[in-house]
């Protein structure tokens, strides 16, 4: 049960978190607005469009970027407040523990981190669906990225196709061939000089194609052969153009349905993907463990007073970034394993979080 003590600390937590978030919010927007006044006048896009399509869902993206560094923040500051006010040193005199007193600052931190966990993993990537396709038809129009030579990819169990060139332009494939397996053994060859793409979702157009098939070591004749063949392929021009941010589009039972297709296709590194979905819990989590840190730093009473204590967070939040994009990145680029790249600033920050507590005023 929260008594009052914990109803008051909860309360000012909580107000002086949403205070934080939307005294930076409103200075992102200012920022974003002056970034893109141009493109939203060259384009033809309408007022509409630029609220409801765009602001509407990129204000809770940027805010989930940051909601743990708007803890640190908002901890120190009324954390510091009341120290400076005596109010810690009061509550500590009363015969209330420190430990007993991070309750509250528990269940604050847990009921922000909750929505954070809820918001990366279904509520923005959502909303980022429909912000991103705002962005790549009126902002950024060449962010996609394109996989056009030497493409190889399964599209079935035993159905492996290579492709020479793609042309994402013409959406056609170059050099075309599918090989039919059986018992790991090949029993068909399907070749074609050109694989077009005809009509959603998978229907595609073989020029000058020719189907070879195979008993053992032993080619029978040429089957078929001709200039055209109309047919359905398990293949789609998504497969072959992602946009830079496309893993931001998917909620996360998508994003690891995507995985295990790509994996299953052979479609090169998947840990940029793995590394996003991962991430996703750990910064909710990072918002529990620097409530802590932020709590130590400031309980203290001194001489430099709030600004001290502001500037020791903010100095604390900006490495705990800098480490996050660190072992992402290192992540990324070499053998490290996803999930440990992604969680090491965690780990290393709660480390510290139980250092700084044990050397907190008590």
């Amino acid at each position: 049960m929260l008594k009052s003590l914990d109803k008051y600390i909860l309360r000012k937590f909580l107000m002086t978190f949403l205070f934080t978030v939307l005294i930076f919010t409103l200075i992102a927007v200012v920022i974003d607005i002056s970034d893109k006044i141009s493109e939203f006048f060259e384009e033809d896009v309408t007022f509409y469009e630029i609220i409801v399509d765009y602001y509407i869902n990129w204000i809770p993206y940027i805010i989930t970027q940051l909601i743990p560094l708007y803890v640190l923040i908002a901890v120190i500051f009324f954390t510091s407040r009341m120290a400076y006010d005596s109010e810690i040193i009061s509550v500590l005199n009363a015969g209330v523990s420190f430990g007993r007193m991070m309750r509250p600052y528990l269940v604050g931190s847990i009921l922000i981190a909750g929505f954070h966990l809820f918001a990366n993993h279904f509520l923005v990537p959502k909303g980022n669906k429909t912000r991103l396709d705002f962005e790549h038809t009126y902002i950024w129009k060449k962010s996609d990225k394109a996989k056009t030579n030497d493409i190889h990819m399964f599209i079935g169990p035993d159905e492996k196709i290579f492709i020479r060139r793609y042309r994402k332009k013409d959406v056609e494939a170059v050099d075309f061939r599918i090989e039919y397996f059986k018992n790991d053994e090949l029993v068909k060859l399907l070749k074609a000089k050109k694989a077009k793409w005809l009509s959603p979702p998978n229907f595609w157009q073989l020029d000058k194609y020719e189907i070879r098939t195979f008993d053992g070591l032993k080619e029978s004749i040429l089957v078929e052969h001709g200039e055209k063949l109309d047919t359905t392929i398990n293949m789609y021009p998504e497969d072959f153009v992602r946009y830079l941010n496309q893993k931001e589009m998917m909620t996360s039972p998508e994003l690891q349905e995507f995985i295990d297709l790509e994996r299953a296709r052979g479609l090169g590194n998947t840990k940029v993907f793995e590394i996003e979905i991962h991430k996703r819990t750990a910064e909710p989590i990072a918002s529990i463990i620097l409530t802590l840190i932020g709590m130590a730093v400031a309980a203290r009473k001194v001489r430099g007073g709030m600004g001290l204590h502001l500037a020791i967070g903010m100095a604390l939040g900006a490495l705990f970034i800098f480490l996050s994009k660190f072992s992402k990145t290192f992540s990324t680029n070499q053998d490290l394993p996803a999930v440990l790249g992604v969680w090491i600033p965690n780990i290393i920050f709660l480390v510290v979080a139980f250092f700084l507590i044990s050397k907190a005023q008590k």
